[in-house]
């Protein structure tokens, strides 16, 4: 099998994985997902992905929704996003991107890059097809806003409540973040959507040979453009964080007072990690809405 013959038949990846006809190397992938590298009879190479959860079926739409995703923002024509070759209801199969080094050209073209994919907009906040954050759903209903009360209500809410129903917040954290719900019409968003990828910790950023950082494993959707800046200063924050930032302001600047916004925007990834992962992340619940508060 080689590339031209995949992209006319990419239904038939599954048989040829089952039968070993396609030689594949495992590669580290992230808590959801089995990720592989394919070699081709060509020589070209993709990297796939399957579902992982053994105990649990993949979710319906789950890699339907990558795939969505992943072509919505490479149509953007900014930050480079990996090629969908196959999106099948149980496996992805992506461009390769060659690893490469952090460096801080490379930082400062992600940050003027990022600047030209939250440009290219939305028709909505949400999306035209239902979401997923890591392996829970996360809801895509669009609307036309304003943003506060649609993050609220669609991406700190829901997972507030999870993760007290799992036991990972207790009453007081539950209680600092329903105090930033009632707030959020003061954290801004006159911004109409920007064409964002939801999900942008630093793990999500691949720095590639080719000098570029590529954008990996979105949530994509219309949001604010801040989000995805606040979550590249996550869990210490991606390589040369300042020249990202300075780049990006440099082709769009930020609204007054952006930095003290940053803890809203992140609240609601460390909302997800505690509906996900339990207990382990109540102290940086705790700790985004506390600084939010003081905003």
């Amino acid at each position: 099998m080689d590339l031209a013959y995949l992209r006319a038949h990419p239904e038939h990846l599954p048989a040829f994985l089952t039968h070993q006809r396609i030689r594949e190397t495992p590669v580290p992938g992230g808590s959801i997902c089995t990720a592989s590298r394919l070699t081709l009879d060509d020589g070209a190479s993709l990297f796939a992905k399957s579902w992982g959860g053994a105990t649990q079926p993949v979710p319906d739409g789950f890699f339907e929704t990558e795939a969505a995703g992943l072509r919505w923002l490479r149509d953007a024509s900014g930050a480079p996003v990996p090629e969908v070759v196959v999106a099948l209801p149980d496996l992805l199969a992506l461009e390769w991107v060659e690893p490469g080094a952090a460096t801080p050209r490379a930082a400062e073209r992600l940050g003027r890059d990022l600047a030209t994919t939250h440009r290219a907009g939305a028709a909505a906040f949400g999306a035209q097809w239902p979401g997923f954050i890591g392996a829970l759903p996360a809801d895509n209903t669009p609307s036309p806003g304003p943003w506060p009360g649609w993050f609220a209500a669609h991406r700190l809410v829901p997972y507030l409540r999870m993760s007290a129903d799992n036991g990972a917040l207790s009453a007081p954290e539950v209680a600092l973040v329903e105090h930033v719900v009632n707030r959020i019409d003061g954290y801004g968003g006159s911004e109409p959507p920007a064409r964002i990828h939801g999900d942008l910790w630093p793990g999500n950023v691949l720095w590639a040979a080719d000098g570029r950082a590529w954008l990996v494993d979105p949530a994509a959707h219309g949001g604010h453009r801040e989000t995805d800046l606040a979550q590249l200063a996550l869990f210490g924050g991606v390589p040369h964080l300042d020249r990202v930032l300075a780049a990006y302001r440099e082709a769009w600047p930020l609204a007054e007072g952006w930095p003290a916004r940053v803890p809203v925007h992140q609240l609601h990834l460390m909302l997800v990690h505690t509906a996900l992962f339990g207990g382990a992340y109540r102290s940086a619940v705790r700790t985004a809405a506390e600084a939010a508060l003081r905003a």
